[in-house]
């Protein structure tokens, strides 16, 4: 059977481990040459060593799929051109982005120094944007692809501890849903993803240390709903964040109530005295609820 990417190439960000690495493994098996993007670091984005990209690769090439590595930082303009160069040069093009890398320095928001506050948004929002810029100037003058930019629960709903972290992965949804809007003229199709697994950046959440992870968690269950967003399967859904977790695949939307419309001037006691039309009944437990 033909794959669902035959013929295509993709890069993918942050695969020398965890989702990126099933995501890359995924997508040669289904017939894409992939570029694999990792510079290497540590989980709080220190050090670098690119033998974590080259290991995915050489895998992907003893199961009969084609790869190349790159260890450039995609939190640089020129580790994103980089990243493209290498698509261009050794496979001739690119039609997929899958932004992925990342890294974690959590605090509380007291606690978060402005070292931890820079990186995290270097690494996440302004890596995105390096290294999807590129790639989006390239298939504007070819003719369109699909790129995945990662969001976050974390960004989208909040979670304690990661202020840093969340205020990166809202802009991504952001910069994700402006891109869709821009991508539309010229075939790009942008998609957000809100993905949940057991991976080195998860493995020591409160609840998690000390257990197996369930393997319904695990990366590889994340990866066939990438694979889906990536593909033409996926080719009417420009602009939407799909969460993908061991609860399954669903859409993630930001909506807004009926309101308090007076069409005149109002007084705040006004506001408060129609709060049930301004806000979502059981706003907490519906938030609760879907994290």
């Amino acid at each position: 059977m033909a794959g669902l990417l035959d013929g295509k190439v993709a890069i993918i960000t942050g695969a020398g481990n965890g989702l990126g690495e099933a995501y890359a493994k995924l997508f040669a098996k289904e017939g894409a040459s992939v570029v694999v993007n990792d510079l290497g670091g540590a989980r709080d984005g220190s050090g670098g060593d690119r033998s974590a990209a080259q290991k995915v690769v050489d895998a992907i090439e003893a199961a009969g799929g084609k790869a190349v590595a790159n260890g450039d930082d995609v939190s640089t303009v020129q580790g994103g051109e980089n990243i493209l160069q290498a698509a261009l040069d050794n496979f001739g093009k690119v039609d997929i982005l899958v932004c992925n890398a990342g890294i974690l320095r959590d605090k509380t928001f007291a606690n978060t120094s402005e070292e931890d506050w820079d990186k995290v948004v270097k690494v996440h929002l302004k890596g995105t944007y390096c290294c999807a810029l590129p790639v989006w100037k390239y298939m504007k003058d070819h003719g369109g692809g699909s790129m995945v930019l990662t969001s976050s629960t974390s960004g989208l709903y909040g979670n304690f501890g990661q202020a840093n972290y969340g205020a990166a992965k809202a802009g991504i949804y952001g910069m994700m849903r402006v891109m869709a809007i821009e991508g539309r003229k010229y075939n790009i199709r942008v998609m957000g993803l809100a993905p949940g697994a057991y991976t080195r950046m998860t493995s020591d959440l409160p609840g998690r240390l000390g257990k197996e992870p369930d393997p319904m968690s695990l990366p590889e269950n994340v990866a066939p709903g990438v694979l889906y967003m990536v593909s033409d399967l996926a080719a009417d859904h420009s602009g939407k964040v799909l969460g993908v977790s061991s609860r399954g695949v669903r859409e993630i939307k930001m909506l807004q109530t009926g309101g308090f419309n007076p069409g005149r001037p109002y007084t705040a006691q006004e506001v408060a005295e129609h709060a049930s039309e301004v806000f979502f009944a059981n706003a907490e437990e519906r938030t609760a609820q879907t994290t």
